[in-house]
């Protein structure tokens, strides 16, 4: 007898819990399209590439610009929120104008001799195209190696406090590869 009170037992414990179960799915609403609740759906995305595709190159410039001044307000209210939360004193405020010059990308004027045109790089063979990139990625380095003596000043500035703080919001910022990959104060 024991053994089937038993059984009944652990039978209506098990129905307990998958019944418990469904209603927790039933409760979660249809997940949102693509990874992120903000992502578009592949028709939307297509939508958007053609509407871009039908713009004159005088709309295509003037969309990039307004893009490229919504990224500088966005970068300038992050570093604005970074120095506060810092509470920067007067002695730490040239080595933080600093750090923040290193850390803005080079302008479109800056890098006009590395754009090519579609016939130029037709043109360039094999090596050249792996030489070029190669000048590249050193003159990416040497960006990065800059950032990095900018970030080690700043850091050797501030208080403890001020590192762990600083710290806290770089992880948070690097972690969400949203920007860039893990770029510090890119916008």
């Amino acid at each position: 007898m024991k053994t089937v009170r038993k059984q009944v037992l652990i039978a209506l414990t098990a129905f307990g819990i998958a019944g418990a179960s469904l209603g927790v799915q039933a409760q979660t609403g249809a997940p949102a399209e693509g990874r992120h609740g903000h992502a578009m759906s592949k028709e939307q995305r297509e939508a958007k590439r053609a509407e871009f595709r039908n713009l004159t190159p005088e709309q295509r410039q003037a969309k990039f610009a307004e893009f490229r001044a919504k990224r500088l307000e966005q970068r300038a209210a992050r570093q604005a929120k970074l120095a506060e939360t810092l509470k920067l004193t007067p002695a730490q405020q040239p080595v933080w104008q600093a750090f923040v010059a290193s850390m803005t990308p080079p302008q479109k004027g800056e890098r006009a001799g590395q754009r090519l045109s579609k016939e130029q790089r037709a043109a360039l063979t094999a090596p050249q195209r792996l030489e070029r990139h190669i000048a590249m990625q050193k003159e990416r380095t040497a960006r990065m190696e800059a950032r990095l003596s900018a970030l080690n000043s700043l850091y050797a500035a501030l208080t403890p406090e001020q590192r762990k703080l600083f710290d806290e919001q770089q992880q948070r910022r690097g972690g969400r590869h949203h920007g860039g990959h893990g770029k510090m104060m890119r916008g």
